[in-house]
């Protein structure tokens, strides 16, 4: 079998979506004719938003898993700001942020680059050196966030003439929706556009989840050079799926939301659209956020209609929650560039057979997506009435059933396929 070192730093027992992708990739590639050998760092030295360990039940006894030492820079964070909590991504935690809090962003902005992540580079690069030499290894993956893994990718490149280096990039960088949030100089942000060009402009191959992300990174490369990409979306993991759906209360029209909300998903056009459903259709819906909400904006949306606030939970129980809804709710930042958010949830969403009601810009990639599966429909921030017609239909029971056919084609086993041709490709 063809070996491939898959250089990651969130892996079981790390939970959050960021962990999905390569743990579902991993599970599969032997099926491909592809050996993969994990090298992570060490969960007890790690900076983990969340920890999931029924996710290690995913992880066959026979892949071999590396984990290294680390020095992690956001133990400093944690000292500066008196918090123990590390930030989520785009910062759902930190809605209000203290005084302290935005002097620990501004000091991550600005010499903790590409991220505070970087500090487990030195240690994986030594341990991937002995892997490469003492098991033959010829394809090298790295995949980000955090970013700083490819520059563990970058110095291997430079240093083995002979492997191919595969870049994932599950969001993008300079690019990323939260990516202002962070007060920088012009040095710093000159550094950190420079550090992605060497990144982009010496990978053998770039991978990434949605097309328009693929457009924003590959205009990055310089002029003559060509770079060769894949899009291979988040999927969906059938097995997780297999499981009896849990009871569920009949008397409520249940949507579900999976993940974290923050200032930047504008759910204006939701509140407007519970506001002009009748009170009698209001009192049969409940909203079900399974993950990180502001309570500033549960409040908002508990004056309309019943919410129910469940927090983080492992992944199958995330599952049992979709399983047990009636429709799930999606939400894609309103920020510059939103296009191509592509979150690894929207295929759970689809998988559940459930209609999803989505919120972002028309034309997006998950609009896309979302039509040729037949699970779902956009709607623009402001787009109230269609919204309210959305859910009202869903309660009738009038919405259009998905393409089966269509949503196997985001099986985890399937897009494995895909990526291991990649990786056999020399």
């Amino acid at each position: 079998m063809k070996k491939a070192l898959i250089i990651t730093y969130y892996w079981p027992p790390s939970g959050g979506a960021g962990v999905q992708r390569w743990l579902k990739f991993v599970k599969y590639l032997p099926e491909f004719g592809v050996e993969p050998i994990v090298l992570t760092v060490n969960p007890l030295q790690a900076s983990y938003p969340q920890f999931d360990a029924s996710l290690l039940h995913d992880i066959a006894p026979s892949v071999r898993v590396e984990r290294t030492p680390t020095f992690e820079l956001y133990g400093l964070y944690k000292r500066l700001t008196g918090k123990q909590e590390i930030p989520y991504g785009g910062f759902a935690n930190e809605t209000s942020p203290t005084f302290i809090q935005r002097v620990g962003r501004a000091i991550r902005g600005n010499f903790f680059l590409p991220d505070p992540r970087r500090g487990w580079n030195r240690y994986a690069i030594k341990r991937a050196k002995t892997l490469i030499r003492e098991l033959d290894i010829t394809t090298v993956i790295t995949t980000g966030p955090p970013h700083s893994t490819h520059l563990i990718g970058l110095k291997l490149r430079r240093k083995f003439c002979n492997i191919k280096w595969i870049a994932d990039f599950r969001d993008p960088w300079t690019d990323i929706y939260y990516y202002n949030k962070f007060p920088r100089f012009g040095w710093a942000k000159s550094l950190d556009r420079t550090l992605e060009c060497k990144v982009l402009n010496n990978a053998d191959h770039l991978l990434t989840v949605s097309d328009d992300f693929a457009r924003l990174l590959t205009e990055k490369v310089k002029t003559g050079h060509t770079l060769p990409y894949s899009v291979i979306p988040n999927g969906y993991d059938a097995e997780d799926f297999h499981r009896p759906a849990p009871a569920t209360d009949t008397a409520r029209y249940v949507i579900t939301y999976v993940g974290t909300i923050s200032d930047d998903y504008d759910l204006s056009g939701l509140l407007a659209a519970f506001d002009l459903l009748s009170p009698d259709v209001r009192r049969q819906v409940q909203l079900r956020f399974v993950g990180k909400v502001p309570l500033y904006i549960a409040e908002q949306l508990n004056e309309r209609i019943d919410v129910d606030l469940v927090g983080f939970v492992s992944h199958p129980v995330a599952v049992g929650y979709l399983l047990q809804s009636d429709m799930q709710l999606l939400v894609i930042p309103k920020v510059k560039g939103n296009s191509g958010i592509m979150p690894g949830k929207l295929l759970e969403y689809i998988a559940s057979g459930k209609p999803a009601l989505a919120i972002g810009p028309h034309g997006c990639d998950a609009e896309i997506l979302l039509a040729e599966t037949h699970c779902g429909q956009v709607f623009d921030y402001h787009e109230a009435q269609a919204m309210a017609d959305y859910i009202q239909k869903g309660i009738d029971g009038a919405i259009e059933r998905p393409s089966k056919t269509a949503i196997a084609m985001f099986s985890r086993r399937s897009l494995t396929g895909k990526l291991s041709k990649i990786i056999i490709d020399e």
